[in-house]
């Protein structure tokens, strides 16, 4: 409780400061005003007031409670200091906005009193010319959401998964954005699964690759089990994707087909569809860690072969070595009763007869396939 208390404390600086209740915040004292909010406005009967972008969240809340409508705050990775502020203004709970302050969440959904906190792991293709055992292949992010029944704040951590298109594209569509905060949600999830399935398209197509490579001839210069490195750094690529997509199933669930009072229940139906795209998302992930474990086996298995082969290979050359061996071992001892030692052909009759069994033990070698 102590914890918790002291959290609530950091989070609501201005207020403790200056004593000044919650609907007439300081906004002199506004960390908001700082670079980590990339976009605020104010939004009523689905279109944008555009007479009231580029205010600080305190005024885009003073304009919701006097004309209604609803106000949506985007943030990037603001500090504790950016985001205390804003916290306080929006009555935010101090577990929900450490969360969003630190970031390096499973994607989760908690409901803290009348405002609904969603985390959502944004992934991102990284492009490469040549797949190889130290490339990264995706990239991650997150986005976190505060939903209210007036309100929307979304803190967005990392390069990658930005909300500005989003944006631009839900404000075209007034219908849906009439519905107020949930739909901004709905559009959040939609976004960041369709991001999944694109990922998992070019996914798809390095594991093609990987697999053509591991099952085709191996390349001049090249050993069987080469491919073993690329194989476990994209298992590691795609553990880090399963990691987004799995956790994530279960919010969905809930938001499609649990009544909460903070999600309209037209868009409701909306989350179905997101949560349909998401299984879908997921058993291709499930499938793509299954694949990667049976291309693995069956690179090790080649490179055992292959190893086996070349162990074979040696071992008949040592037996065709042996016989010359042991033929000039006799004759280089020197004794004076030796056959054949004075005899003429003596010298091409025994360099005939091993060759004659060299090029036997080797036919019959070849014709086993040990050769």
């Amino acid at each position: 409780m102590s914890m918790i208390r002291d959290l609530r404390d950091a989070v609501r600086p201005s207020l403790r400061k200056s004593n000044t209740p919650y609907n007439t915040y300081d906004t002199t004292r506004d960390p908001s005003a700082s670079s980590a909010v990339v976009d605020c406005a104010v939004y009523r009967d689905g279109q944008r007031v555009e007479s009231e972008s580029c205010q600080t969240p305190h005024e885009a809340m003073l304009r919701v409670r006097e004309g209604g409508g609803f106000a949506w705050i985007g943030l990037h990775e603001p500090t504790e200091a950016e985001f205390a502020g804003i916290a306080a203004e929006f009555g935010l709970h101090p577990l929900a906005v450490e969360d969003a302050v630190h970031a390096h969440q499973r994607p989760k959904l908690e409901r803290y009193d009348d405002t609904l906190f969603t985390v959502f792991k944004t992934i991102h293709y990284v492009e490469h010319a040549e797949l190889t055992a130290t490339s990264e292949v995706v990239e991650t992010g997150e986005v976190m959401c505060f939903t209210g029944r007036d309100f929307v704040i979304t803190v967005r951590h990392g390069g990658q998964g930005s909300l500005r298109a989003l944006r631009h594209g839900l404000q075209r569509d007034t219908e849906l954005l009439a519905k107020g905060p949930s739909a901004v949600l709905h559009a959040i999830a939609d976004h960041v699964v369709d991001g999944y399935i694109a990922v998992a398209g070019a996914v798809q197509d390095d594991i093609d690759e990987v697999e053509i490579d591991v099952f085709s001839a191996p390349a001049k210069g090249s050993t069987r089990g080469s491919d073993a490195g690329r194989i476990y750094q994209l298992k590691r690529e795609v553990l880090e994707f399963k990691r987004a997509v799995s956790p994530l199933l279960r919010p969905m669930q809930l938001l499609s087909e649990r009544p909460m009072r903070l999600v309209d229940p037209d868009i409701q139906k909306y989350f179905r569809d997101v949560a349909d795209h998401l299984a879908r998302v997921h058993e291709e992930v499930i499938g793509f860690d299954e694949l990667l474990n049976s291309i693995l086996q069956a690179n090790l298995a080649q490179a055992t072969v292959a190893q086996n082969e070349d162990m074979r290979k040696i071992t008949s050359w040592a037996a065709i070595i042996a016989v010359p061996t042991a033929v000039c071992g006799v004759y280089g001892m020197n004794f004076d009763h030796m056959p054949e030692l004075h005899w003429k052909y003596g010298y091409p009759m025994v360099l005939t007869g091993i060759i004659g069994v060299c090029l036997a033990i080797h036919r019959t070698l070849k014709r086993n396939g040990w050769l």
